[in-house]
């Protein structure tokens, strides 16, 4: 495994190459406080420089908790085209991550997308995590976009000519590729019980116009784990990346942490 120091817009990160062809950037912190380790999943098109992710490392390195923030392929400090790329590719990014950066249990922060990979970690290592806080978590967001938010045309334009761009209110615009739904496919959970047992948090605003908040209400209706919790915001946004949101988060993190008997 090859690890080299690299700059972008002036962060420092490491690399490491997983198979050959495949490069993952990724910034760790390895502590010494006995407490399970903790990694970020971003969102869509989101990457380990968003608030969330700095911030919640800084939480973990205040008590001493390793922390992993990464890139999925296809964002700026990994290897690959986005527009080539799907959530099949994503999670084995994350679990790559996991398998070669990580030691030991660990606590997963999902947020929205990641949400979603988080919970398919969950269920293929389910001896590795220890539990789930997931923010606004976005599981079968490709199908439910492809079959009730997408119009005849924008379907056509996929299928034609293989991508989708269209504005996003967070920054450049959002890219729907065939790729895409294809990846999401093959890893839809919400038509089945979710075996996943292990504590598992949500958070959700109820006024998300991006992620419906009952959509945290079917995840914990399927998951089988018997110690799920949905907490809700009354106020914020989709990116629940408000101080309070963060620090309520973050709690829930300690919390789990502690529930190891570490």
């Amino acid at each position: 495994m090859r690890r080299l120091f690299a700059t972008l817009e002036s962060m420092s990160y490491e690399t490491f190459s997983p198979r050959p062809g495949t490069t993952i950037g990724y910034n760790r912190f390895t502590g010494r406080s006995g407490l399970p380790g903790v990694i970020f999943l971003s969102g869509f098109m989101s990457d380990m420089n968003g608030i969330k992710a700095t911030t919640f490392e800084d939480a973990c390195k205040s008590r001493d908790q390793s922390y992993v923030r990464f890139d999925y392929r296809g964002r700026p400090a990994s290897s690959g085209s986005f527009e080539e790329l799907g959530i099949d590719d994503w999670i084995e990014d994350a679990a790559d991550v996991l398998d070669h950066l990580t030691e030991g249990p660990q606590v997963l922060i999902g947020s929205s997308m990641g949400g979603w990979i988080s919970l398919v970690l969950a269920l293929q290592k389910p001896e590795r995590i220890k539990g789930l806080v997931l923010l606004a978590a976005a599981p079968d967001f490709t199908e439910e976009t492809w079959r009730l938010k997408f119009t005849d045309a924008q379907r056509r334009e996929v299928e034609e000519k293989g991508i989708l761009r269209i504005p996003s209110n967070y920054g450049d615009a959002y890219s729907f590729s065939q790729r895409l739904f294809d990846g999401g496919r093959k890893h839809l959970l919400l038509h089945d019980k979710i075996n996943v047992n292990c504590p598992v948090r949500l958070i959700h605003s109820k006024k998300d116009v991006d992620v419906p908040w009952q959509k945290s209400e079917k995840i914990k209706s399927l998951l089988t784990s018997e110690d799920v919790e949905i907490t809700w915001i009354e106020d914020g946004d989709h990116r629940l990346s408000r101080e309070e949101d963060m620090k309520l988060a973050d709690e829930k993190v300690k919390s789990l942490s502690r529930a190891s008997g570490k």
